[in-house]
């Protein structure tokens, strides 16, 4: 029997500790939060959890609240990713982190230290974890992670690969004023910094709400336009290209939707950076006024359903890998789509929005696969780098959760971005 900890408690972090409640092999799960509120609302949904308060900008208080874990699963921003990792390696403990760490080595100027950090990662950070005999995961979410494995899929069905396209457009919208149905703090991050791309074999960055792209899917009901966005997808591929990804030469990820639509006049006015300024005699970081204004995703199941009982303005959306390359020495487009539960649907299956429900649960998979023991690779990989074997096996537990997917196969068409 395994004991594994979730340090982080919010929409998608309590969304893994309720599906490792239901793990025949888990004994104990640690639900640990700085808000020690949060940890226990999870764990009165539970019968295995135990909430702890943990703060994580302190490494040994979260290698003491995990004593005894084989496994930690990290959903906590960005900034706390080092120390949990640090945690996880002082504890010989294998990792999970839904997003992946910044700032993990000095000394690289700005524009390089998340792409030189994440090369860190896979070098340093996988060493370190392979002396210990355990395996790290980074990028586990639903994009990254849901989509990198659909992105192996994609490619899978190419003799070799020249683009792939990762596209996410959210269209939920709900009468109570909800811009973001996960972390907003990560959101707007995201939002403010440039975006990757992977471009004629190297990789770039580009504005972010730059570079449209339109397409008419069924699934939106209407032409919806997607833009540059900061993402992991292009970096890992770019990095992981002739082993995982048939030689592919550009990546890009585009993003679309409700949060778009929100974020990008507070970008344009200068209200997503960090530096303070100066405002009728106080000093305000602009970044942290807007944060401190948007309300927290829903997480509780009695909170989900009076935002849906109050009304659901617009409720679709869509999830889309374009992979562009040859077969057969022909043109070939694979148009790859995954279906999921919306808002509605989601909290009749399982008291959860859509959002936790894709997100959350696409990352349990991967916690799925590591406390059964079906993670074999020892040191840090990125969701991209499962073998064949462990995709099927993923993408099998997502069919039987309701997130499924549809390949469509189309000669001579080219990438239009």
């Amino acid at each position: 029997m395994k004991k594994v900890m979730v340090c982080g408690c919010g929409a998608q972090g309590s969304t893994i500790c309720r599906r490792l409640d239901e793990e025949p092999n888990i004994e104990e799960v640690v639900c640990a939060d700085y808000n020690l509120a949060a940890a226990e609302a999870v764990c009165k949904l539970m019968k295995k959890g135990t909430p702890k308060q943990v703060n994580a900008a302190h490494v040994d208080e979260i290698a003491k609240a995990a004593e005894g874990c084989e496994l930690i699963v990290n959903v906590m921003p960005l900034e706390f990713g080092v120390n949990v990792m640090q945690a996880a390696l002082q504890i010989k403990a294998c990792y999970q982190d839904l997003s992946a760490c910044e700032n993990v080595v000095e000394g690289f100027p700005a524009y390089d230290t998340w792409l030189e950090g994440i090369k860190y990662m896979y070098t340093e950070y996988g060493r370190r974890f392979a002396e210990n005999g355990t395996t790290a995961i980074i990028g586990t979410g639903s994009a990254p992670g849901v989509m990198c494995v659909m992105a192996r899929k994609a490619v899978n069905e190419l003799d070799e690969c020249d683009t792939i396209a990762c596209m996410v457009y959210e269209g939920t919208r709900t009468k109570r004023f909800i811009p973001f149905f996960w972390s907003p703090e990560v959101a707007l991050c995201d939002m403010e910094e440039d975006a990757y791309a992977f471009e004629n074999c190297e990789q770039i960055r580009t504005k972010p709400f730059s570079r449209p792209i339109k397409r008419n899917w069924p699934e939106c009901g209407r032409e919806v336009t997607l833009v540059e966005h900061a993402h992991d997808e292009p970096v890992y591929i770019g990095f992981n290209r002739e082993k995982y990804f048939k030689g592919c030469k550009n990546a890009y990820f585009k993003y679309g939707g409700t949060g778009i639509e929100f974020s990008e006049g507070l970008y344009k006015a200068g209200l997503l950076h960090h530096e303070p300024e100066e405002f009728e005699g106080h000093e305000i970081v602009p970044f942290d006024w807007v944060l401190k204004h948007i309300p927290m995703p829903p997480k509780d199941p009695e909170v989900i359903k009076s935002i849906i009982d109050e009304g659901i303005v617009e409720d679709n959306g869509a999830f889309v890998c374009e992979a562009y390359g040859k077969k057969d020495g022909k043109d070939i487009m694979v148009d790859l789509h995954v279906s999921s539960p919306g808002l509605e649907e989601a909290y009749e299956r399982a008291k959860m929005t859509g959002e936790m429900y894709l997100t959350g649960q696409g990352a349990f998979l991967y916690t799925k696969l590591l406390v059964n023991d079906m993670v074999p690779q020892k040191g840090l990989i990125s969701s991209d780098m499962l073998d064949d074997q462990q995709v099927e096996q993923y993408i099998a537990w997502a069919n039987d959760l309701g997130i499924t997917y549809t390949i469509d196969i189309k000669e001579g068409v080219k990438f239009d971005g």
